[in-house]
């Protein structure tokens, strides 16, 4: 395949209005279904809408994909705070037989009291981070403003950077499925660091002089 026919072929699977709802049904489902190809969706097609020009405007808007992407990202985690909330002594036991859940609900509630809701920005970059946080946050009866505010950060965060990874890889390498794969690789990458940062274990606090 060449390069026109590769070029041709991403515009072609990502033009029209439909893209929007797709990517926004996988961001919103993939915080219960964490293997949904949700940040994939999104950097295709951002990688698109790099090639938008005079001639061919058929492509995303990089604005409605931001905004589309962050909306069903903080919607999601929403979902699944009340679903979570709602749970009772089901999900409660359920939570306590993970000691994974387990630690991230701990680990959450007190960096929601001391102020340090970024962890909830991290789990967002996270492999099913952003599933652990919000079903924690929902079962661990957190307050839902303690919750939302750093889950819409976190939203946009993630949205921000998989659409920008998107159009730059779009830009440099040119609007093609390598270009996606290698910008793919990026946010895989920014992943695996996140879920470096949350298990790292926290500073000991230094003995009272």
């Amino acid at each position: 395949m060449n390069l026109l026919d590769s070029l041709g072929s991403l515009r072609s699977l990502t033009a029209g209005p439909w893209i929007y709802p797709v990517v926004a049904t996988s961001i919103l489902l993939d915080v219960f279904l964490p293997v949904l190809p949700s940040g994939f969706l999104v950097i295709t097609a951002a990688t698109a809408a790099a090639s938008a020009t005079a001639a061919a405007p058929d492509v995303p808007s990089l604005l409605l994909l931001l905004l589309c992407a962050a909306t069903a990202s903080v919607l999601g985690d929403f979902l699944a705070y009340r679903l979570a909330l709602r749970g009772g002594a089901r999900l409660d036991r359920a939570i306590a037989r993970s000691k994974r859940l387990s630690v991230a609900q701990e680990r959450l509630g007190t960096a929601l009291i001391r102020g340090g809701g970024l962890l909830v920005v991290l789990a967002r970059f996270a492999p099913a981070g952003r599933s652990v946080v919000s079903l924690g946050a929902g079962a661990a009866k957190r307050r839902i403003e303690e919750f939302l505010p750093w889950s819409a950060l976190a939203g946009v965060t993630w949205a921000s950077y998989s659409v920008g990874l998107g159009w730059l890889g779009g830009k440099w390498l040119g609007a093609t499925w390598f270009s996606a794969g290698v910008s793919t690789l990026a946010l895989f990458l920014a992943g695996g660091l996140a879920a470096y940062l949350i298990r790292r274990p926290a500073a000991a606090p230094a003995p009272a002089s």
